[in-house]
């Protein structure tokens, strides 16, 4: 089924073309000249304030993806089995909860969001899988996986390198989970967005279409999040030793792009079509308002960023973003939230 209520292509040549960026318009500019980081997009500022902080004794950092859970209420999942809530004004935490499976075991949590009942749905990476939870932290069960996307052996998977991003599309019916990494056997610029359907109110989710979407080289996801227009917020990211991160933030249209759920092996010249991408911003090039770096940058302001929410809305395309950077409990590495602006390109 589509992402949104168009038609899809079947089948198309996966192509350069398939995937050529939309040229910004001539008002794009978001806001004043000393934020900019593209046509498209604006720093508005960061915040160093959780860095090596603690909660309760514990550390706070690890972050890897966000939510907002209500206008005073955000979620920040961290990798080692926990989440957090925070004011979502002051980005304070406020609790945390440990997180296991129904046999009691960690997850490698990614990325979360909110269902429309409060339940929160977590990317697992070590399977992978998507687990869902009440609001009270208690286990309610995982949602099915394809086998090709498992781990290898049992699938065609890199350890490490698959669900990474989550996002649930307006009305609640679709939820999309994004693999970091290519699979076995597909070409290296392309990763497969997994998607779940529902039908009515308290339908369960089950498993639907796979989609292909192409990251630049080198460039994995590591986040994904809904517009709120059935299209996706697509974030990537890289690591150079001595260089330092590059960190990309794509618009991807999934409208016309191929199903591929039954497409063994994704390679250049087959008939896929895949999410046709726009560049929304390269974050080396957002100015580093101060910010300072532990380890060599690009830009300053860069570190491992790898989360990205939709927290508001301004004016017919415009959102306001939340990205967190994750600092692998590395003293070399900073927990940074970055507050952006975007203007979206028209459909």
């Amino acid at each position: 089924m589509p992402l949104r209520p168009l038609a899809l292509t079947a089948s198309a040549v996966l192509s350069a073309t398939a995937l050529a960026f939309t040229a910004p318009a001539a008002d794009a500019v978001p806001g004043a000249d000393s934020h900019v980081c593209s046509p498209w997009v604006s720093l508005d500022r960061f915040s160093d304030s959780l860095d090596k902080t603690t909660l309760d004794g514990a550390p706070v950092g690890e972050l890897s993806g966000l939510a907002l859970e209500s206008p005073g209420r955000l979620l920040a999942v961290a990798d080692e089995s926990s989440l957090y809530t925070l004011d979502a004004h002051t980005r304070k935490p406020l609790s945390v909860q440990p997180l296991a499976d129904g046999a009691g075991q960690p997850l490698d949590s990614e990325a979360v969001v909110v269902d429309r009942d409060g339940t929160r749905l977590i990317a697992d990476e070590t399977v992978p899988s998507v687990v869902r939870f009440s609001r009270s932290g208690t286990y309610l069960g995982r949602l099915d996986v394809p086998a090709a996307l498992r781990v290898a052996p049992a699938g065609r998977a890199t350890h490490n390198l698959t669900f990474e991003g989550l996002a649930l599309l307006p009305g609640g019916h679709t939820l999309v989970a994004s693999m970091e990494g290519a699979l076995t056997g597909d070409d290296a610029s392309v990763r497969r967005l997994q998607t779940w359907r529902r039908k009515g109110v308290s339908g369960q989710f089950r498993l639907a279409e796979q989609y292909a979407v192409r990251v630049d080289s080198g460039l994995n996801i590591s986040d994904i999040a809904s517009t709120g227009d059935g299209r996706l917020l697509v974030l990537e990211r890289g690591f150079q030793a001595g260089v330092g991160n590059t960190v990309r933030l794509y618009l991807a249209d999934p409208a016309h792009a191929s199903a591929v759920s039954g497409t063994a092996t994704i390679v250049p010249g087959s008939t896929v079509r895949p999410a046709r991408t726009t560049l929304l911003a390269d974050i080396a090039d957002c100015p580093s308002l101060g910010a300072t770096a532990k380890q060599p940058q690009p830009n300053p302001l860069l570190d491992n960023i790898e989360g990205v929410t939709v927290t508001g809305r301004t004016g017919e395309r415009g959102l306001r973003l939340l990205m967190v950077s994750d600092d692998n409990g590395n003293s070399a590495q900073t927990t940074r939230l970055y507050s952006l602006t975007a203007r979206l390109p028209r459909t």
